[in-house]
């Protein structure tokens, strides 16, 4: 079942904290755009399915990328769209409509799109993969 245009929306404009529903529509086209040319086959229709309408045409007909972006370089491209954009007000954009995806997607959809991604883009998605953190942990020093 997709979320609702309004639903998506203001999830994006509150984890954005963006002062209006334009600005967060603005950044989510932007995103959705750029991942949707990362994507390829199922797991693409699969996430349009549980998009809203207007940003499943987007994530559809998508932005062609010569080659997969890394996670670093996607938020670059983000920023080159976004007027007066900075990497770090880019950087914020893709994880608030990044991270909303994924809760509309579900954790196996987002898991399968993922794997389609160059690494790093799970941070983007607001889903660290934990291969590495417990290792990393002061308890078990």
């Amino acid at each position: 079942m997709a979320m609702r245009w309004e639903a998506f929306l203001d999830q994006v404009q509150e984890r954005g904290e963006y002062p209006t529903s334009a600005d967060a529509d603005r950044a989510a086209r932007t995103v959705l755009a750029l991942l949707g040319a990362h994507l390829v086959g199922d797991v693409r229709a699969e996430l349009a399915a549980r998009l809203p309408e207007t940003f499943a045409l987007i994530l559809l007909n998508p932005l062609q990328a010569a080659e997969p972006l890394s996670a670093e370089r996607f938020v670059r491209a983000t920023a080159a769209w976004i007027e007066g954009a900075t990497e770090q007000t880019a950087a914020w954009d893709v994880g608030a409509v990044l991270s909303v995806a994924a809760d509309a997607a579900g954790e196996d959809l987002t898991r399968r799109v993922l794997l389609q991604l160059p690494p790093g883009y799970d941070l983007l998605f607001g889903r660290p993969q934990d291969t590495t953190s417990h290792e990393h942990s002061p308890q078990n020093r």
